[in-house]
């Protein structure tokens, strides 16, 4: 058999098993481009053969009409680049452009002397696209050579997985990877379908970069259709972004009419091409859900841009009572409540917290000692009382010594109940505010608008189910809080109340302990009533004797007609017909934050295993700490 003859055969086997398919076309221009190769999954002989190569049969069906002929027309040019590179993968052959912007695109089959030629350009006042001047032959022979195939770039990669985003925005890098090998037999890396994912979100969302020079129209568009709302912009002396704080009117009025007097505050980072934070500040209603009152997106964590979040806050937030933040320790945010919110109440996250006192802790402790130390820790901030919260410490302190130490001296009054004066309602964690973010998790990375609009999207959703579902209650209390009422309830039967003259009740629950209630102040020695806001079973039990309405004593931040005051204000769409469309000519107002995230899929942050803490080195020479005999530096 000639050489010739296996060569062919060999070209008919790699066209049979996708390999002609799957190389990418050419780069946007004529000059050399870096690619990575695609491996493809070699189909079976008798497949090749037979003919049955279903997934060539399924890439050629989908693709090798995507270009027609003369006056075929695209929605864009973005459009047409993706049906010529759709076109050239299924017919086999590379293509260069000869001319290639946004008003026309020129492009040559990419084998010399080959007559294949098209040329596209746009229609006056629109953004169409028409197909002006084509020659559909080839004298290459295009489809049946390895000479001109394109080589694989993520632009390929982005041509299929744009079709499965536009149906599935969550779909992860590894279901698309696995899908494309059933469907096409190819076989894709994981940074290959990341990189082809950024490219074609972009493609489908609109550029990020160009999404900068839209947050002062979006901010003007947000407070012109919720009047009363703040929404400003900062931007750097290079006009790159800085940061940005949005407070919509209805979360501030919902706050201030319908809310207690309690915000927690914490920070997630966004999936984005360019870095960015979100710092929020969130409130809880009467039915214990969340109620996200603002937010800002800052290039980068730090002590002057939680700084800056707390001025803005403290401008919009209303003055007539002081306020409690449930927010980590960390000096920047301690040290600006302390000078922007001078009569208000820091306390410290416990979950903050305790991964400080894990992380600080020392000695050779199984994690089953830990967890036994991290839950009297709980119950010590959770204890009402200085005798609870001394019981909680002295068996911590009769495991370890040092933990003992690290907790009395993390200023108990900033998170424990027993010392605690600002009112936090039994909130010890600034986790509240987790089903904010579970809102941005759950997204694929947006452009910076459309994530802020996106959060304003969530936020009206929000109050109108809430205010819809609150118009079905018949309670005086919210759902929640007449479940804790109820609970509480059953526990007062047996409960011994000692009648008194005065409004002073001396109780005895069924561990003989004795409790006094003072109904006129709403007190009661348990500590209960004034911690969470709703009577203890101690004050239960002297209403149930006495005949006192109950709901006279809750606080009204528990009401149900509090709750629909909160959502009784709406957050308004914003019209998006006149948004700013990107123009070469256009001056750029903002640019994107200086530091950008590294390209492909993002480094996992390194923990240290939650498992055994680890024992320090002992050496047994010397008796020092740090190393072992076999380093040991020390004199004989």
């Amino acid at each position: 058999m000639s050489c010739a003859m296996v060569d062919g055969l060999r070209l008919i086997s790699l066209i049979k098993s996708y390999k002609l398919m799957w190389n990418t076309y050419s780069c946007r221009s004529s000059r050399t481009t870096v690619v990575e190769p695609v491996t493809t999954v070699e189909a079976p002989m008798n497949a090749v053969e037979d003919g049955e190569d279903v997934g060539q049969q399924k890439l050629t069906r989908l693709w090798e009409n995507s270009i027609t002929g003369l006056h075929q027309q695209f929605n864009s040019v973005n459009d047409f680049r993706d049906a010529l590179r759709k076109y050239s993968i299924a017919h086999g052959f590379a293509y260069m452009f000869k001319n290639n912007d946004s008003r026309r695109v020129s492009a040559k089959c990419k084998a010399e002397g080959c007559p294949w030629r098209v040329h596209a350009s746009k229609l006056s006042t629109t953004q169409l696209f028409r197909i002006k001047k084509m020659n559909a032959t080839h004298t290459c022979g295009a489809g049946t050579g390895t000479t001109n195939r394109s080589q694989a770039t993520k632009k390929l990669v982005a041509s299929i997985v744009k079709d499965k985003l536009r149906d599935s925005p969550n779909y992860r890098p590894k279901e698309i990877a696995n899908d494309i090998r059933r469907d096409f037999g190819i076989e894709l890396r994981y940074s290959q379908v990341w990189r082809g994912m950024e490219t074609a979100r972009e493609e489908l969302q609109g550029s990020y970069k160009e999404s900068y020079n839209q947050l002062p129209w979006l901010c003007d568009k947000m407070v012109e259709a919720n009047p009363g709302s703040v929404a400003t912009l900062i931007t750097r002396d290079d006009l790159s972004f800085h940061r940005l704080f949005v407070a919509l009117h209805a979360s501030l009025f919902g706050f201030e009419h319908g809310c207690r007097p309690l915000l927690f505050l914490d920070t997630m980072t966004l999936k984005s091409r360019y870095q960015g934070e979100l710092l929020t500040a969130t409130a809880v209603d009467g039915n214990e859900g969340i109620f996200p009152i603002a937010f800002a997106i800052v290039d980068i964590v730090n002590d002057d841009n939680w700084h800056w979040f707390l001025v803005q806050l403290k401008s919009v937030l209303p003055t007539s009572q002081p306020i409690t933040f449930v927010a980590d320790r960390q000096n920047g945010i301690r040290m600006s409540i302390l000078e922007i919110f001078n009569d208000c109440h820091h306390g410290y996250c416990l979950h903050h917290l305790t991964e400080d006192l894990k992380k600080d802790l020392k000695g050779p402790f199984t994690q089953e000692v830990v967890r036994v130390i991290v839950a009297q820790f709980y119950d010590a901030a959770y204890a009402p009382t200085l005798e609870g919260f001394k019981k909680c410490t002295e068996s911590i302190k009769s495991i370890s010594p040092e933990a003992y130490d690290w907790i009395v001296q993390s200023e108990p009054e900033h998170w424990a109940n027993a010392f605690f004066r600002g009112a936090r309602y039994n909130h010890l964690t600034s986790d509240i505010a987790e089903s904010f973010y579970s809102w941005m998790s759950e997204l694929p990375g947006l452009p910076i608008v459309q994530m802020i609009d996106t959060l304003r999207r969530k936020m009206m959703e929000l109050i109108y189910t809430r205010r819809v579902d609150s118009d079905q209650w018949s309670t005086i209390l919210t759902p929640s809080s007449e479940d804790k009422l109820e609970k509480e309830i059953a526990k007062t039967r047996s409960i011994e109340v000692l009648f008194s003259p005065s409004s002073r009740f001396e109780v005895r629950d069924e561990t003989d302990a004795i409790n006094v209630v003072d109904i006129d102040h709403w007190d009661c020695s348990c500590r209960g009533w004034q911690i969470i806001g709703l009577p203890c079973v101690h004050a239960l039990a002297v209403f149930e004797r006495t005949g006192g309405n109950v709901y006279d004593y809750c606080s009204k931040y528990f009401l149900t007609e509090m709750y629909r005051v909160a959502y009784s204000e709406s957050i308004n769409p914003v019209p998006t017909a006149d948004r700013p469309v990107h123009r070469e000519s256009s001056p750029v107002r903002v640019h994107p934050p200086s530091v950008r995230r590294p390209s492909g899929r993002p480094k996992k942050r390194r923990i240290r295993s939650e498992g055994i803490v680890k024992r320090p080195l002992h050496c047994s020479r010397c008796k020092g700490q740090g190393h072992n005999k076999a380093t040991c530096r020390a004199p004989e």
